[in-house]
């Protein structure tokens, strides 16, 4: 089957709830701008954040200003990546801006009434609805436009990975707001951006409720014995090559509730004190068998 008619079904399935979500989003994008951004000159990279010091230091319309950008950066789009991936920006590339107009009155509304002694509170405030409204939009397999457009030039020419792409990006625009408002701002701002990006993963990936374990030992039947009959989890043998002494051998992966981490890794342990074993999150399982009741190891003891 193409991979272009898998892409095309995938996206279109459950299209009307992902453009809701991705009015939402970009609605939460445009309050975050004019609740907290604006006001209190915070930089945190893309369009938005360019308008933010040209007004300061020009005194340029912020909103016209993001207009503007948003239409000039289509057709940069249209010229070094190609109609298919311009059609892909234009959405939120009108979207945004009209958010951000909408939201405007309301943001002059609730602006003077979430002003707070600390600074670190409305980071925080804005890390967070930051993250989210970018998560949702992303996990919709949208972009706001912008400096995604950019970062994908720079994917596209340098050959560098998208999440390097933007960084530099989001970077070159916060030092550029450092020189404007000074040093603290790029301090908040690369805060917003770390924070906004962990929560972007969360959203995106999901949270983490189960450890896999991929464990090498001499005493893999025991092991596998004790795993299955006495902590009733599923296990699978995975055959293995030693890539130095070329020895063949098996190894078992499992998949343990974040609650039994410990205990599991500990009766590997004391079962032989010389297995080897890598341990990673595990975010999602689908398929196979699953017991309709967990007896969990802590019924053990």
């Amino acid at each position: 089957m193409d991979i272009h008619k898998i892409l095309k079904k995938i996206l279109d399935q459950n299209k009307t709830s992902r453009i809701i979500l991705m009015i939402l989003g970009t609605f939460l994008l445009g309050l975050n701008y004019n609740t907290f951004l604006k006001p209190n000159d915070l930089i945190v990279g893309g369009t938005s954040s360019l308008a933010i010091i040209f007004n300061d230091l020009f005194g340029w319309n912020d909103q016209v200003f993001i207009y503007t950008a948003a239409f000039l950066l289509l057709i940069i789009s249209f010229i070094f990546l190609g109609k298919d991936k311009t059609m892909k920006n234009i959405f939120g590339s009108i979207l945004y801006p009209v958010m951000i107009t909408l939201t405007a009155p309301i943001g002059e509304f609730l602006a003077p009434k979430l002003v707070f002694d600390d600074m670190i509170t409305t980071v925080a405030l804005t890390s967070i609805l930051y993250g989210v409204a970018s998560g949702i939009i992303f996990k919709m397999e949208y972009t706001t436009g912008g400096s995604d457009i950019i970062m994908q030039i720079i994917c596209k020419y340098m050959y560098m990975p998208e999440g390097q792409a933007s960084i530099l990006t989001n970077v070159f625009i916060i030092i550029f707001g450092g020189i404007v408002f000074g040093i603290p701002k790029v301090v908040y701002g690369l805060i917003i951006l770390y924070v906004s990006s962990l929560i972007v993963d969360k959203l995106i990936i999901g949270i983490s409720e189960s450890k896999m374990f991929i464990i090498n030992s001499n005493k893999i039947a025991e092991i596998e014995h004790i795993i299955i009959n006495d902590l009733k989890l599923g296990v699978t043998r995975i055959k293995a090559e030693g890539g130095y002494s070329n020895k063949k051998q098996e190894m078992l992966l499992c998949v343990v509730p974040n609650r039994d981490y410990y205990m599991f890794k500990q009766i590997i342990l004391e079962l032989d004190p010389n297995a080897f074993f890598i341990i990673n999150d595990c975010y999602d399982i689908e398929g196979g068998t699953t017991r309709k009741k967990e007896r969990g190891l802590n019924s053990l003891y």
